[in-house]
């Protein structure tokens, strides 16, 4: 059954989209034809209501029942909306993600991509007052595209929010490197070779390279003994054995790192 309700959410939702695009165009769709495509998306989300009762009721957690009845790729993209506007709030509340443990070192990345990311999100609301003003006469147009337009500059304000809001962070047990929302990697102190101050402004696609540019940059080069699995966007997994990031404080950062390689471990007690 659960086959047969994806199968079905697959067909559908991009009959929908093309359905909603006609209604606003203008074009003029029999009502048998409406009728019929919003009765069939009633039956797949009691469909789906029903699964996730039953997933539920068989001992499955939230999480581990959304994901079986949505395909990973949704979820990841969902949340990924989410926790832009999410740090939006954060932001705002100047309150860091992830960065709050004890002896814990944060470095930020955001300065230098926050000119360019101001500057784009003016344009998007140049271009909503635009557009607001030129379907001021097709009112349901107007209004699909204030809500597209809005949301475009919630989600330009978001990336940057993100990055500031989720820095790189430096504790006992390893680097946690980060970019935006949709990159988390946590890499072990064991595991780091060398590290080094390195600017770069160009970046060649390698294999086992993750590149975290800022602003089309990176400032620090890290060397892995061993490699650790990064996980792309839509989940696919991605060993890494060198990466390249940005930090504010690069030269900091790499002070920092290299102290942490080489302090030596707490000794022991007496035994009791």
């Amino acid at each position: 059954m659960r086959r047969v309700v994806r199968a079905a959410a697959y067909a559908l939702l991009p009959a929908e989209l093309v359905l909603v695009v006609c209604l606003v165009a203008g074009v003029r769709i029999p009502a048998a034809v409406v009728v019929g495509a919003e009765a069939a998306v009633v039956a797949l989300m009691c469909a789906e209501a029903l699964l996730y009762v039953r997933l539920r009721r068989r001992g499955a957690g939230h999480r581990e029942a959304v994901r079986e009845l949505v395909p990973e790729p949704v979820v990841r993209l969902v949340g990924h909306e989410l926790r832009l506007m999410v740090s939006l709030v954060r932001w705002v509340a100047r309150r860091p993600h992830g960065a709050g443990g004890a002896g814990a070192r944060s470095f930020g990345h955001a300065r230098d991509q926050a000119a360019y990311m101001y500057g784009f999100a003016f344009v998007c609301v140049v271009e909503t007052v635009g557009m607001s003003y030129l379907l001021a006469s097709w009112p349901v147009v107007h209004a699909v595209f204030l809500v597209l337009d809005v949301y475009t500059v919630l989600f330009v304000l978001g990336l940057h929010a993100a990055s500031v809001t989720r820095p790189h962070v430096l504790d006992g047990d390893g680097l946690r490197v980060r970019q935006g929302a949709h990159v988390d990697l946590v890499v072990p102190l064991e595991r780091i070779a060398s590290v080094r101050y390195e600017p770069l402004f160009s970046h060649r696609k390698e294999e086992g390279v993750l590149n975290l540019a800022v602003a089309s940059q990176t400032s620090v080069t890290i060397v892995l003994s061993e490699p650790v699995t990064a996980v792309r966007l839509l989940g696919a997994p991605y060993p890494v054995r060198l990466v390249r990031c940005h930090a504010d404080d690069a030269r900091g950062m790499v002070d920092a790192l290299r102290r942490a390689r080489t302090a030596p471990s707490p000794v022991p007690g007496p035994p009791g």
